[in-house]
């Protein structure tokens, strides 16, 4: 499995501007022969943006997902992000995962909730998923949630062997990437491909790092501190995953 992850700029709530950036990443991802491509925390409508997260927050079936999942089925390649969702009349950071057809695979919320922003919009989720992606079961995380070693823990003891993480980690934390990342991969033999941004959102810088570790915890790619595009050709299905306890490709279980 060829896997991409885009590092890009906030797009600062332009929602046009973040499509057109989506298309030209999916677009560069697919001439590479990508079977997925994986985007930043919030990219819909931007991280740093609670003025807009209530304003614009789209539930699952509506016009953003609709659209980005045409766009993956029409580029021939799975497309991975997060976006603010409305649902039973809540909101939630979600991501959400639509395979190269553009079938959804997946859909989660995050359960970390990090920092007043976070805390005082959105509601915690509730649950994991995983889901079949190529020949290797894959799961969700999202930002903060790796830094607790219990979910990937879990994930992989269920049965993942690939966690895909989009993230908004800002300027003053880059342990995440530099260690934490690579050490949620090696302690549970997963390949963790953790996708932030760079550049600056409403006063809010971000420092980039996007990394993918693969299961030995050593970098397959990293990035820098400007816009990048990583493509990498990942392990192969069981070179490092636990395949243990019986979950079938798109159940939610409980966080432990």
């Amino acid at each position: 499995m060829r896997l991409a992850l885009c590092q890009p700029v906030p797009t600062d709530g332009v929602i046009e501007t973040a499509f057109a950036r989506l298309d030209q990443a999916l677009s560069a991802a697919a001439a590479a022969g990508a079977d997925m491509l994986l985007l930043p925390e919030l990219f819909l409508p931007g991280y740093n943006r609670p003025d807009l997260h209530d304003s614009l927050a789209q539930p699952a079936d509506g016009p953003w997902l609709d659209r980005v999942a045409g766009m993956a089925r029409q580029a021939g390649c799975g497309v991975t992000l997060g976006w603010a969702e409305r649902a039973e009349g809540r909101l939630f950071n979600s991501a959400v995962c639509f395979g190269p057809d553009g079938a959804l695979l997946a859909h989660y919320r995050k359960l970390q909730l990090f920092g007043e922003m976070e805390r005082t919009g959105f509601t915690a989720g509730t649950g994991y998923c995983l889901f079949a992606l190529g020949d290797r079961i894959a799961a969700l995380l999202i930002c903060f949630d790796v830094e607790y070693p219990e979910h990937a823990r879990a994930l992989a003891a269920a049965g993942a062997e690939l966690l895909l993480v989009p993230t908004a980690n800002p300027t003053g934390y880059p342990h995440v990437a530099d260690l934490i990342v690579p050490a949620r991969a090696a302690e549970n033999g997963l390949t963790v491909a953790y996708a932030n941004y760079c550049g600056e959102e409403s006063g809010l810088e971000f420092d980039g790092g996007s990394v993918i570790a693969g299961p030995d915890g050593q970098a397959l790619a990293r990035a820098g501190a400007a816009p990048a595009l990583l493509v990498v050709d990942l392990p192969a299905s069981g070179a490092g995953g636990r395949l243990g306890l019986a979950t079938r490709p798109g159940d939610t279980i409980a966080p432990a």
